[in-house]
């Protein structure tokens, strides 16, 4: 028995160079992607000036150039991982940071206006058939997040959902804005929540979508007026409410009642968010005056909300003291740690003092379900295949705690 610590990260990233996603698009959409690839660069580098700042960016990246080949190359990955002490991880797409965002708005924000659906689907799997292959190298490590495209036709999704299971992907990620498209509580996507919990396919919804127009402008920036003031600041401040928002339709939907075993996370969009939440949804679901007036909306509901989501829902991010100090509020089931690598907001390359800063005085059971237990058990990571290498690379809990 090893008395080191399982470490599994909730919320990682990979993705290719993005002239490399070419050989993994299916033929006919490459003379188009030829076309798009100088656009798709010029406008991650505007991305980068506005949510990265560039100089900020290229500082923390200075030599770390092997380290960071690791968004797309096994041994550099395999590398940072055993140094940071990460047994298994759960890898989404990658983007602005390395520039290898999937094609065709296929990235984390999956965009569902002004983008050509096929084309987004032929970027989607460009992306799957390479994170099978990367996942496939370590397979007892890797739990890799398909992009499903949910919005669309939702007999092609559900076809999607199979591939990657079949393939070695053990999750899915699907929009989280539907923009035009039927919200989540609409009942053509039953066929998609059906195959998730068949399979035990995990859904995702990871931070990034808001209503970025709204807060900085068109996009690439007008000349003329510039970015807007204070769009960060109203981008940071609201985009963990989107992230969460498909919560609210699945559960007042009844998607929990109807799929008890339907699993689903919210990504790198913090915790701080779920007591509050919680607590507004029960009281909306309780019996009191101030809802006597709005008739029968919870009948086809057998638990509260907050009893759905302790069953169903996971929350992932890279947690910080104030989302420790209330862990017990959000749930000690619920919280799932993530690094972020490749990104400069995550814990690398200062992970365990990283840990060590956040949760100190955790006691260890709690530590180590926060820090993989949870993780393990959600998506289904082989403890028994994983503990040589955590008997060699994972910290104690005397050095994180």
């Amino acid at each position: 028995m090893s008395d080191r610590m399982l470490l599994v990260s909730s919320d990682c990233h990979a993705g290719l160079p993005p002239e490399r996603y070419r050989e993994y698009l299916d033929p006919r959409f490459r003379e188009a992607f030829d076309h798009a690839l100088p656009l798709q660069i010029a406008n991650t580098r505007e991305a980068e000036k506005m949510f990265l700042v560039q100089e900020i960016n290229e500082e923390w990246r200075r030599g770390w150039d092997y380290e960071l080949t690791g968004a797309w190359d096994h041994d550099a990955r395999i590398k940072v991982l055993d140094g940071d002490g990460i047994a298994g991880e759960v890898i989404f797409p990658d983007g602005i940071t390395e520039m290898n965002a999937p094609p065709f708005g296929a990235g984390l924000g999956l965009p569902s206006s002004g983008v050509d659906p096929t084309l987004q689907w032929a970027g989607a799997r460009a992306h799957n058939r390479w994170l099978a292959e990367l996942c496939q190298m370590a397979p007892e490590r890797r739990c890799g997040v398909a992009i499903v495209l949910a919005l669309y036709d939702v007999d092609e999704a559900v076809a999607e959902v199979r591939w990657a299971k079949e393939n070695g992907l053990r999750s899915i990620m699907i929009p989280v804005m539907w923009g035009p498209h039927p919200p989540y509580h609409h009942p053509r996507y039953e066929p998609l929540w059906q195959v998730c919990a068949e399979l035990d396919m995990p859904i995702h919804f990871h931070s990034g979508p808001a209503e970025s127009e709204q807060y900085f402008g068109t996009w690439p920036p007008d000349p003329e007026v510039g970015t807007l003031t204070g769009g960060m600041g109203i981008y940071v401040s609201e985009v963990a409410f989107f992230v969460s928002r498909p919560l609210t339709f699945l559960i007042w939907g009844g998607v929990f009642e109807r799929h008890p075993t339907l699993k689903v996370a919210i990504t790198e969009g913090t915790a701080v968010w779920v007591p509050e939440f919680l607590e507004l949804l029960d009281h909306r679901y309780g019996s009191h005056a101030g809802n006597a007036k709005l008739g029968d909306y919870r009948s086809h509901m057998s638990m509260k909300p907050s009893e759905y989501f302790a069953r169903n829902v996971r929350v992932g991010s890279n947690i910080h003291a104030r989302e420790v100090e209330l862990r017990h509020e959000i749930g000690l089931g619920t919280m799932m740690w993530g690094s972020d690598y490749p990104h400069p907001e995550g814990s690398w390359p200062a992970t365990k003092a990283r840990l060590k800063e956040n949760f100190a005085g955790v006691p260890e059971a709690e530590l180590a379900a926060i820090l993989g237990g949870n993780a393990a058990d959600f998506y289904g990571f082989d403890r028994e295949k994983l503990a040589p290498l955590v008997a060699e690379i994972g910290p104690t809990y005397e050095e994180l705690a």
